[in-house]
C-alpha cells in the first residue's frame, strides 16, 4: 500500500481528542462519579487510569532509548529475547540431585540450581555435577553452609576437568542481607560477612569472571506481601549497602556491579510486573551512575524472575498453573535475564515428575510456541506499560531515599521499618482478599465444593523451635493460608468422626434473586468445605421449613429479595426458632431498612457482599467446635 492510499484509508477514521472520549465517558457514566468507577487506587501508591493515549507518555523521559543501552530499560539483548531457562531442584541426595538435573538438561533447562547444604568435600561436588556441561549449563548454587567453601569445591571441580573459567556462568545465592531479615540476627555479623563478599569478589573475579558472587533476593520482599515498588525500593537498597561497603573496602564498582543480580518474584499482576522489571533495570543504572562506573556492564542488571509463592494455593492447585504461565509471560515480556517457573504443587508436597515437566514445559511453549523470545522489548511504545513504568519508578526511588535518609538497608531492618513497612501491606492485601474484593480463584471464589486435600499434604520438615532474636524476622506468607486452614479443619472435623457441616438454602419468591443469592451463598460457605443443600425454590414458608428442619442442617440462610424479606422472614425465623434443634438463621443480603426488625424476629446474621469471609467463616467454625 502507498502513502496515498494510506492516507485514504486514515482520512475514513478522524482524530478523536481525549476531550472528546472524556465527554463520551462521562456521558455513559450517567452522572457516577469517574474518579471512584474508572481510577484504579494501585497498591503501589499510584493513581492508573482506564485509558492511555500518546500524550500520555510524551513527556516521559527514556520512551526513545534502546535495547541494550543505558538505562537499560528495554533489556540487556538488542537482537533476541533467548532469556535463561533455569529450574532449581529440590532434592538434596546428591545422586537423586544429579539424576534430576540431567533430565531437566536433556529436556530443554538451560541453568540448574542445587542446594547444596550437605556437600563438603571434592568427591561430593564432583558427584553432584558428574556429566553436566559447564560450559554450557550455568550453575546456581541456591543454599549452602559455608558459600566460600561451595566456591572452593566448584572451582576445584572446573580445574580438575581441565577447563577454563571464562565459559562459566552461574551464581552463588550469597545475600547476608536477607539472611538478617529472614532470621533476625546476622549468622555472625556485617563486618566478617563483608571479609566474605571480598574473598568471594576476588576469586570469582579471578577465576570464574561471568559467575554472579551476590544475589539481592528481592523475591522475599513479594512472597511476605509487599508491593511491587516496595520490591524494587528494598531490592535497591539492598544492593547499595553492598556496593557502599565494598567501595569503601577498595573496590571499584565496575568489579562489584557486574557480579550481582537481583533475584524477583513475578505474581499475577501481569502489566504491572511487566513494568516493575523495567523499572528496576531503569533504578540500577541511576543508582549505579552515582558511583560513576568507566564500564556499560555495571549499568546493566541481571534479573533472575521467579514465579511467586504470595498468590498460590492448596485447594484447586491446577489454577496455579494457569498462574505461573502468565506469571512467565510477564517476566519474558519484561525481558527477564533467566526465568524460574516452579511447580504448582509446591504449595502443599515436593514436587513431582510431572509437576516438574508442567513447569519446564510452560517456559518452552512460551518459547517455541508463542515466539516471545524472537522480539526485543515487545512492550516498548505501549502507552500503559510506559507509564507504568514511569509510576513504579518514582515511587521506589523515592523509598529508596527513604531507606538511604534513615541510615540504609541494615539499619532499617534492625529498627523494624522494613518489616512493619511490608506487614502493613501485607494486612491491606488479607483484608482485600477477605473481603473478595481480590480473589483466590478456588480457595476465597468458586470453590470446588467436592474437593479434599488433607491427605493429599505432605508436611514440610519441621521448623526448628524458634529463639528470640535481636531484631524482628520478615514472614513469609501465601495470602490463601488462612482461608486454607479453615477449611482443612473441616477435613480434620469430619475425618474425626463428625458429620460435614451443612448450610440449607431456604429459596422462596423473587426467582431472579434467590438465585442470584443462592449462588453467593454457595460460593461463600463451599470455601470452609461445607456441604451446601440447595433448593429450586419453596412455594410456601411452611414446605420450606419443613424441607430445613428434615435436612438437619446447622446454618439456614434465606435467599430471597430485599421486598419480600419483611414477609418471609420472620414467619421462617419463627418457625425454626421453635424446632427441637434451632439452626443458625442467617439472610443473604443486607437489607438495612429492616435489618433491626429481621434480628428481633430471630435472625441471627446477614451474608453479604461486603461481609468478611475469614472472620464470618472462623465464628461458624467456632460456634460449630471446629478447631
Amino acid at each position: 500500500m502507498d502513502q496515498n492510499e494510506q492516507k485514504k484509508l486514515f482520512q475514513d477514521f478522524p482524530p478523536i481528542t481525549t476531550r472528546e472520549w472524556e465527554e463520551k465517558i462521562n456521558a455513559d457514566l450517567k452522572g457516577a462519579d469517574y474518579e471512584k468507577k474508572l481510577i484504579w487506587k494501585s497498591e503501589e501508591g499510584f493513581d492508573v487510569k482506564p485509558y492511555y493515549r500518546q500524550e500520555d507518555i510524551e513527556g516521559l523521559a527514556n520512551t526513545k532509548s534502546l535495547p541494550d543501552e543505558i538505562p537499560f530499560i528495554r533489556g540487556n539483548r538488542k537482537d533476541h529475547n533467548q532469556w535463561i531457562i533455569r529450574q532449581d531442584i529440590p532434592a538434596t541426595k546428591i545422586s537423586a540431585a544429579n539424576e534430576l538435573a540431567l533430565e531437566a538438561i536433556a529436556k530443554g533447562v538451560n541453568d540448574i540450581g542445587f542446594s547444596v547444604q550437605e556437600i563438603s568435600t571434592h568427591k561430593q561436588m564432583s558427584e553432584l555435577l558428574q556429566k553436566i556441561d559447564l560450559d554450557k549449563t550455568g550453575i546456581h548454587f541456591v543454599s549452602s553452609r559455608s558459600y566460600p567453601l561451595t566456591l572452593e569445591l566448584f572451582i576445584y571441580e572446573i580445574v580438575n576437568r581441565n577447563k577454563g573459567g571464562d565459559k562459566i556462568h552461574g551464581s552463588i545465592n550469597f545475600d547476608p542481607i536477607s539472611y538478617l531479615l529472614l532470621h533476625g540476627d546476622f549468622y555472625v555479623n556485617w563486618v566478617q560477612n563483608l571479609e566474605e563478599t571480598e574473598y568471594l569478589l576476588n576469586t570469582i573475579q579471578k577465576r570464574i569472571p561471568h559467575f554472579k558472587a551476590i544475589t539481592i533476593n528481592g523475591h522475599y520482599f513479594q512472597d511476605a506481601g509487599s508491593t511491587l515498588v516496595q520490591e524494587i525500593g528494598f531490592s535497591l537498597a539492598s544492593a547499595n549497602e553492598y556496593l557502599s561497603g565494598l567501595t569503601n573496602k577498595g573496590f571499584s564498582v565496575d568489579t562489584v556491579a557486574p557480579l550481582m543480580q537481583f533475584s524477583l518474584a513475578i505474581g499475577p499482576n501481569y502489566f504491572m510486573e511487566i513494568a516493575k522489571l523495567r523499572a528496576a533495570r531503569l533504578l540500577w543504572s541511576t543508582m549505579i551512575n552515582q558511583y560513576h562506573p568507566e564500564q556499560k556492564q555495571s549499568s546493566r542488571l541481571f534479573i533472575h524472575s521467579t514465579t511467586a509463592l504470595w498468590n498460590k494455593t492448596i485447594f484447586d492447585p491446577y489454577v496455579n498453573m494457569l498462574r505461573t504461565t502468565t506469571e512467565g509471560m510477564s517476566a519474558a515480556i519484561g525481558n527477564a535475564d533467566s526465568v524460574t517457573i516452579r511447580p504448582f504443587d509446591v504449595p502443599f508436597k515436593p514436587e513431582d515428575e510431572f509437576s516438574r515437566r508442567i513447569a519446564r514445559n510452560q517456559q518452552l511453549v512460551l518459547k517455541e510456541e508463542s515466539y516471545l523470545d524472537k522480539i526485543v522489548d515487545p512492550a516498548a511504545g505501549s502507552y500503559y506499560v510506559e507509564t507504568l513504568t514511569q509510576s513504579i519508578a518514582s515511587h521506589a526511588w523515592k523509598l529508596f531515599q527513604l531507606v538511604e535518609e534513615k541510615g540504609g538497608m541494615i539499619a532499617c531492618i534492625k529498627s523494624g521499618f522494613i518489616q512493619q513497612e511490608i506487614e502493613r501491606n501485607r494486612q491491606q492485601k488479607e483484608t482485600n482478599f477477605a473481603q473478595r474484593r481480590n480473589i483466590l480463584l478456588g480457595t476465597t471464589q468458586y470453590p470446588n465444593l467436592l474437593e479434599t486435600m488433607e491427605e493429599k499434604i505432605q508436611p514440610a520438615p519441621p521448623i526448628p523451635v524458634s529463639v528470640e532474636t535481636p531484631y524482628r524476622k520478615l514472614t513469609l506468607y501465601r495470602a490463601a493460608q488462612g482461608f486454607e486452614e479453615i477449611r482443612l479443619s473441616t477435613e480434620r472435623f469430619v475425618k474425626s468422626g463428625h458429620k460435614r457441616p451443612k448450610v440449607f438454602l431456604f429459596t422462596i419468591g423473587n426467582l431472579t434473586m434467590l438465585r442470584a443469592r443462592a449462588g453467593f451463598i454457595t460460593n461463600f460457605f463451599g470455601c470452609a468445605g461445607y456441604e451446601i443443600i440447595d433448593n429450586p425454590g419453596f412455594s410456601t414458608v411452611a414446605e420450606g421449613v419443613s424441607a430445613a428442619i428434615s435436612s438437619n442442617a446447622e446454618f439456614v440462610v434465606i435467599c430471597s429479595s430485599d421486598e419480600e424479606y419483611p414477609v418471609f422472614v420472620p414467619e421462617i425465623a419463627t418457625q425454626l426458632k421453635q424446632s427441637k434443634k434451632p439452626p443458625r438463621i442467617l439472610v443473604a443480603g443486607y437489607p438495612k431498612e429492616i435489618v433491626e426488625s429481621l434480628k428481633k424476629s430471630g435472625v441471627d446474621d446477614f451474608i453479604h457482599v461486603r461481609s468478611n469471609l475469614l472472620d464470618t467463616l472462623r465464628s461458624c467454625q467456632s460456634k460449630l467446635g471446629i478447631v
